[in-house]
């Protein structure tokens, strides 16, 4: 059968590979990568050797027609990202919407994802959260904030080292500095960490330490 897969990869060990997963990059005719030196190295570890070609924000909208038509003549297609499962912050989504459009199949193995260890090891109520991956960065930024002020499930949020002490600072003028959240930075990675405190008591930590690596934060919801 005819398939365009989604496959997860690392978001920091390597060996948090599965084994579907690397044999579904030896089969598949073609994989599309976010950056193919990232993911060059991901296949060398593996000994992959599959053809594979860039595919990201900047070309997905250019590209996807010409996907959409190899997958048409019977090719097996993967699609994988620089780190975690696509089209969760990543490319991915608007190839899957195509492919529903045009009715082909499509599959997502299970596999890494960043908000889910982070979500787990928090400490705070998981029953029911609201995944909102990135904040913009400039327009609509506090209009979300806004919006969110009344949430009553666990907010789930990504954030670079470069915009951790705005966004704490964003969270306490929304949120007050006594709301509970969690701070997870490189998650499966040799320095990995969580924090657990008031927005308060984070913002003063990450003032006097300087943020590195990628961060999962979790803010508990109202109430």
């Amino acid at each position: 059968m005819i398939m365009l897969y989604f496959v997860p990869t690392p978001i920091g060990n390597l060996k948090d590979m599965t084994y579907r997963g690397v044999e579904v990059l030896k089969a598949v005719n073609l994989i599309l990568a976010e950056d193919t030196r990232v993911s060059g190295k991901l296949l060398k570890n593996y000994g992959i050797q599959t053809p594979m070609i860039a595919y990201h924000q900047h070309n997905e909208h250019s590209l996807t027609d010409k996907i959409i038509e190899r997958l048409n003549n019977s090719e097996d297609i993967a699609l994988i990202t620089d780190a975690g499962t696509p089209g969760i912050s990543d490319p991915g989504f608007l190839l899957s919407r195509t492919c529903a459009e045009h009715g082909l199949k499509m599959t997502c193995l299970p596999g890494a994802t960043a908000f889910v260890p982070a979500l787990v090891t928090s400490g705070l109520p998981n029953d029911k959260f609201a995944f909102e991956g990135f904040l913009p960065p400039k327009k609509g930024r506090q209009k979300r904030l806004k919006l969110l002020k009344n949430e009553v499930r666990t907010m789930i949020f990504y954030e670079s080292p470069y915009k951790v002490l705005k966004t704490l600072k964003d969270f306490k003028s929304t949120f007050g500095g006594e709301r509970l959240i969690s701070i997870s930075r490189e998650i499966s990675k040799l320095y990995e960490e969580t924090k657990h405190g008031s927005i308060d008591e984070l913002l003063d930590l990450f003032t006097t330490q300087n943020p590195k690596g990628e961060f999962v934060i979790i803010v508990k919801g109202l109430g």
